[in-house]
């Protein structure tokens, strides 16, 4: 089943190179949507995938790049994009 989420993703996370590392994490697994960097210094990321695929994804944000510190990540499902393409953007 297509899943799509929003996450926020909290701690040291920017700077790091949390954004680049999310989107090769993201494009590896075959997910579509985007990833920034959020003024108050978390990182905004959605994706749509299949659920195993969203799932890995989630898990491998919960430890991100060797110099990042995650602390929370908050989930928001979202309704699915159709038309989704196959990419992953770094915004």
């Amino acid at each position: 089943m297509i899943i799509r989420i929003r996450l926020l993703i909290s701690g040291r996370v920017q700077g790091v190179g949390f954004r680049y590392w999310a989107y090769q994490q993201a494009t590896r697994i075959g997910l579509s949507g985007w990833v920034k960097n959020l003024y108050d210094g978390t990182v905004e990321c959605e994706c749509q995938g299949e659920e195993q695929q969203v799932e890995e994804f989630i898990g491998c944000c919960s430890s991100g790049p060797a110099r990042s510190s995650v602390t929370n990540i908050s989930q928001q499902s979202l309704p699915v994009v159709s038309d989704a393409t196959k990419l992953f953007l770094i915004r």
